[in-house]
């Protein structure tokens, strides 16, 4: 199943259809609709938030989707798929992949990563695993761990990697060059030159949001580039 999967995304893009409640295209009907715009300019995977989301968006397209559960809780700054619960509910709503957090970070469960994931590989071992990391070296703890793949999703939105210019293609040249598993570019690709300069770096795919999914970002981009008198 790896290998398939694996293949069918091997060089293409993936685009990120996720909104918030608080943005204005909150909607699982939405998001079904802009994964099928993405599946007809080329995309050759989504990755998708909710269980509801994902639902929709696999009556829409027939590609493989990525998915995660973006859930906050008091006392933890990990909410990317942060326990059991969330896998659980992920597995029902049938990604091909699933993505979490893997920063050494504490979870609400009182659990790191490490402690965490060999649960998880032990009561789902066949299904397949994307490590949304911050550093380089949350990347080599994931594999070691048995993830499937590895992405940059976080570098950047962690205390410890705040202020680093995204897309980090030193952490990619690294990952790349040091990894067994396939590596993702995620985070902070803006540009077409950006994404070739991602995947001069030897990623297996890319990632791409917020540049191709959310309408209200981009517009602001553009507002912000008019000078002022």
């Amino acid at each position: 199943m790896k290998e398939e999967v694996a293949a069918k995304i091997k060089r293409g893009l993936i685009v990120s259809c996720q909104a918030l409640p608080t943005e204005p295209l909150y909607s699982s009907y939405i998001m079904g609709r802009m994964a099928y715009a993405a599946m007809e300019g080329g995309a050759v995977g989504i990755r998708a938030n909710t269980p509801q989301d994902i639902v929709e968006i696999k009556k829409t397209v027939d590609l493989p989707v990525i998915g995660l559960y973006k859930v906050v809780t008091e006392g933890s700054d990990v909410y990317i798929t942060p326990t059991m619960a969330e896998i659980d509910a992920l597995m029902e709503a049938g990604p091909d992949i699933i993505a979490l957090d893997a920063t050494d970070r504490m979870r609400a469960n009182g659990m790191t990563i490490s402690e965490f994931f060999p649960q998880v590989r032990e009561k789902y071992p066949d299904m397949l695993f994307m490590a949304d990391c911050s550093t380089y070296e949350d990347a080599v703890r994931a594999q070691e761990l048995g993830f499937d793949f590895a992405g940059t999703t976080l570098c950047g939105y962690t205390k410890e990697t705040e202020g680093t210019e995204i897309p980090c293609y030193e952490m990619l040249r690294k990952m790349c060059g040091n990894l067994n598993i396939p590596v993702i570019a995620e985070g902070g690709i803006w540009e077409r030159g950006q994404l070739q300069e991602a995947f001069a770096c030897g990623i297996h795919a890319a990632v791409v949001g917020t540049a191709i999914t959310r309408p209200r970002d981009i517009t602001r981009r553009f507002v912000n580039a008019i000078p002022k008198q």
